[in-house]
């Protein structure tokens, strides 16, 4: 069973700094994605951030790229996104997901297909304050 937990979410003033962490665990198929996205109130999920287990690369959206960083630790099988320079505009809860089939070369646009994330955790707040 893939499961997925994250951890982090918090209060924090514009300009200040949160890292988020994912624990994912119970699978071992290649080819897979770690992905971050959020959602802000009455706004859609967006993707943020994705990492391809196939070589690392990573992907990030527009508005975050420069000031987030996403990064993952086989061993402990923790996935983290590190956010510098907040801004409102950042706040949401920010969800973890796995999910297959995303080989080396990827797009932007493919790796944020949210449909492709088959297993997701719960979320965790992230407010920032004007």
């Amino acid at each position: 069973e893939v499961q997925i937990s994250e951890a982090g979410g918090s209060l924090v003033q514009a300009g200040g700094s949160l890292r988020l962490s994912c624990s994912a665990s119970g699978f071992t198929f290649d080819n897979y994605a770690i992905g971050w996205f959020r959602q802000a109130p009455g706004k859609e999920r967006e993707g943020v951030a994705s990492i391809l287990s196939s070589d690392d690369t990573t992907y990030y959206s527009d508005s975050v790229k420069g000031r987030f960083t996403i990064s993952r630790d086989i061993v402990k099988e923790t996935i983290f996104l590190q956010m510098n320079s907040l801004k409102p505009e950042d706040t949401g809860v920010y969800f973890c997901a796995i999910g297959r089939g995303f080989y080396k070369g990827a797009s932007p646009p493919y790796v944020f297909r949210q449909r492709k994330y088959e297993t997701w955790g719960q979320g965790t707040q992230v407010t920032v304050l004007q």
